[in-house]
C-alpha cells in the first residue's frame, strides 16, 4: 500500500497545478531519433525522443532535479535559459562556461531551485548547435494559492516556435566554419514542431490547437529557433500580452508579437468566434540585408464542433522587414509594476559599460571559399575564445591560465559605430571575462555596429533579469539619451534585442556569485565569437557565496 502511495505522490508531482511538492524530478534521455519533416527523414538529437522535448512544470520555490543521461555521440550540456541559478551556477549548462560537458554514455544531475521566479522560460542544448532540436518549456506556476495578476485564463497551452534543416545541422555549421562564411538558412520554421503545410509537401501537417467558444487561452510562446526572430498572430484574434521572460507586464492588446531567439511571451486569446478554423502563422522578422528563411510556419486555431474539412481564414504576416511593427510591440512593455510585483531599477551605477557587438573579419588561411578571410563577431571587438576547461571551475579551484579579468569596459578604440565602418575588421581573440563585486549595479549599453551590417542582437545574460531602462537608432550619446530612460517600470527580460543600427541600455544587479555567460542567442553569433562573461565575487557569508561544486559535476 505504501509503495502505491509513492507512486501516485510522485505521479502527482509531476502535475503542479494539484498539489504543493517541493521537489521536482525528471530524467532527461538524450538520444538519437529519426524524425520526418518536409518529406524527408534524417536523425536528430532529442530528449527522450521528443522535438520539441518534455516540458518542466514547477512552482515558484520548487527544488528541480534532472538527471541527463547522455546516450549520443556528441559532448552535451543543458541549459535552463532565464533561471535565475542563485548560487548554483553549477547547474546553469553552457559547456565550458559553468561545467565540462556531459560526455557520451555519462550523466549529470541539474540540480536549482526556483527563487522568486513565475512564468514561462525554456531549457535547451547549450553545446554546439544541438539546440536545434533539443529544447522544451519550463512552466513555472505561481505558489499554490497565488492568483495571476489578470484573469485566470481557462486553459493553458505551450507554443514552441523553432527551424527546420533538412541537412544534419552539425554539418551546416562546420562547413561553413571550414568556409569562413555564413552557414545556410533553415528550410522552415516550426510551431511544435510542425511546419504546417508547405506546397511541396503535400502531406506535411501542422499542429491544431483546439478550443471552445467563449473560452480563453494563455498561450506560452517561446522562440527556440537559432538564428531568426519571428512574428507571431493568430487570424481573426487579439492577443492580450501578460508576460514576457517569466516577468509580469502592463497588460496589452495586439494583433501581432514580434519574439527574439531566447525569448518568450504569455498571451491570452479569447476564442470569440463561435467557430471556424484560424491560422497561426510565425514569421520572420529581419531589417537587414541577410538572408533569412522566409518560409511561414503555420497553425490551426480549431473551434469545436467546426468541421476538418471548412475552409481555415488566413492572416497576411508582416513584411519580413516590419521594423514600425516590431517597434511598437517592444515599445508597449512596461513592467506590472505592482505592489507585489515592484520594478527594482538599480538607480544608482557602480559600474558603467558600454559595449559594441556586431561583426568583423580576420584572416583564415584554409578558408579557401572566403578568399583566405573568415567573418568572425565580437563583444567591444573581442571575439570570445572558449577554454577547455570550465571558467566556474577554474575560478573556484583557482586554476591559472583559463582565463584573464582585463575584457575592456568600453571599446578599445572609437569610431562611427554605425555609420562609415573603420578600414581595419580585425578583432582581437581572447578568454576574457569582466569582474564585478558582490551586489554592485551596472548599467551596460549595447551598440550595434554596421561592421559588414548592421543587425538586430538577441543578447542573453545568464544568471541575471536585467531592466531595458532605454534604446534608440544611431550611435549612443551618454549626455544626452539617460536623459530619456524609463526608471520607473521598464520592461524586466533575460534577452533583449540590440536594435540593427542602434543600441539598448540595461540595468541589473550582480547579486549572484558565480561565472554568468553573455552572448547573443544568434547561434551562428555566438559560434563566431559573440560571447564574452561576468564574474561577479562572493559576498559576506555563505548566503552570498557560491555552493561547492557536485560531486557529479562532469570532468573536462
Amino acid at each position: 500500500m505504501e509503495s502505491w502511495l509513492r507512486i501516485l505522490f510522485l505521479f502527482a508531482c509531476l502535475f503542479p497545478a494539484f498539489v504543493e511538492c517541493r521537489i521536482r524530478r525528471y530524467n532527461f534521455n538524450v538520444m538519437m531519433k529519426t524524425t520526418t519533416r518536409l518529406c524527408s527523414s534524417k536523425p536528430i538529437a532529442t530528449v527522450n525522443g521528443k522535438f520539441p522535448g518534455p516540458t518542466i512544470y514547477a512552482r515558484e520555490g520548487d527544488n528541480v532535479l534532472v538527471n541527463v543521461v547522455n546516450h549520443v555521440k556528441y559532448n552535451v550540456s543543458i541549459h535552463w535559459h532565464g533561471v535565475r541559478q542563485l548560487r548554483t551556477g553549477w547547474s546553469d549548462g553552457p559547456a565550458y562556461i559553468t561545467q565540462c560537458p556531459i560526455q557520451p554514455g555519462q550523466n549529470y544531475v541539474y540540480n536549482f531551485t526556483i527563487t522568486g521566479q513565475r512564468g514561462t522560460l525554456f531549457w535547451h542544448a547549450h553545446i554546439l548547435w544541438l539546440r536545434a532540436t533539443m529544447h522544451g518549456a519550463i512552466v513555472i506556476l505561481p505558489k499554490l494559492g497565488v492568483p495571476y495578476p489578470f484573469p485566470k485564463p481557462d486553459h493553458e497551452a505551450v507554443v514552441v516556435l523553432a527551424e527546420w534543416w533538412k541537412s544534419d545541422t552539425e554539418a551546416v555549421i562546420n562547413q561553413a566554419i571550414k568556409s569562413g562564411l555564413a552557414p545556410n538558412v533553415s528550410d522552415a520554421h516550426t510551431i511544435n514542431g510542425h511546419p504546417g503545410a508547405i506546397s511541396n509537401c503535400p502531406s506535411q501537417g501542422g499542429y491544431t490547437l483546439s478550443v471552445d467558444p467563449g473560452k480563453s487561452y494563455m498561450l506560452r510562446v517561446i522562440n527556440a529557433a537559432l538564428n531568426e526572430e519571428l512574428f507571431f498572430k493568430i487570424a481573426g484574434h487579439k492577443m492580450t500580452v501578460v508576460e514576457v521572460d517569466a516577468t509580469y507586464v502592463k497588460p496589452f492588446k495586439t494583433d501581432t508579437i514580434i519574439i527574439a531567439p531566447g525569448q518568450t511571451t504569455n498571451v491570452i486569446v479569447t476564442a470569440n468566434k463561435g467557430s471556424g478554423k484560424y491560422m497561426v502563422a510565425a514569421s520572420p522578422f529581419m531589417d537587414a540585408p541577410i538572408a533569412v528563411d522566409n518560409v511561414t510556419a503555420t497553425a490551426t486555431l480549431h473551434y469545436s464542433g467546426t468541421l476538418a474539412s471548412s475552409i481555415t481564414t488566413l492572416t497576411n504576416t508582416p513584411p519580413k522587414n516590419a521594423t514600425p511593427v516590431a517597434n511598437n510591440f517592444i515599445d508597449s512593455l512596461r513592467s506590472l509594476n505592482s505592489k507585489k510585483y515592484p520594478a527594482k531599477v538599480p538607480k544608482k551605477v557602480d559600474h558603467s559599460l558600454f559595449f559594441t557587438v556586431g561583426l568583423g573579419i580576420n584572416p583564415c588561411s584554409s578558408c579557401k571559399q572566403g578568399n583566405g578571410s573568415r567573418v568572425v563577431a565580437s563583444i567591444n571587438n573581442v571575439t570570445f575564445v572558449m577554454p577547455t576547461v570550465a571558467i566556474l571551475q577554474a575560478h573556484f579551484f583557482g586554476i591559472k591560465g583559463v582565463y584573464t579579468t582585463d575584457f575592456p569596459q568600453n571599446p578599445p578604440f572609437k569610431f562611427n559605430y554605425t555609420g562609415t565602418p573603420p578600414t581595419n575588421l580585425a578583432t582581437m581573440s581572447g578568454t576574457k571575462v569582466y569582474r564585478l563585486p558582490y551586489n554592485a549595479t551596472v548599467q551596460l549599453v549595447l551598440q550595434d555596429t554596421g561592421i559588414i551590417s548592421p543587425e538586430n542582437h538577441p543578447i542573453h545574460l545568464h544568471g541575471f533579469n536585467f531592466f531595458a531602462v532605454g534604446k534608440g537608432i544611431g550611435n549612443f550619446n551618454p549626455k544626452t539619451d539617460p536623459n530619456n530612460f524609463n526608471l520607473v517600470d521598464p520592461v524586466e527580460r533575460n534577452t533583449i534585442g540590440v536594435p540593427s543600427g542602434g543600441w539598448v541600455a540595461i540595468r541589473f544587479r550582480a547579486d549572484n556569485p558565480g561565472v554568468w555567460f553573455m552572448h547573443c542567442h544568434l547561434e551562428i553569433h555566438t559560434t563566431w565569437g559573440l560571447k564574452m562573461a561576468f564574474l561577479v565575487d562572493n559576498g559576506k557569508g555563505p548566503n552570498e557565496s557560491l555552493l561547492p561544486p557536485p560531486k557529479d559535476l562532469p570532468k573536462c
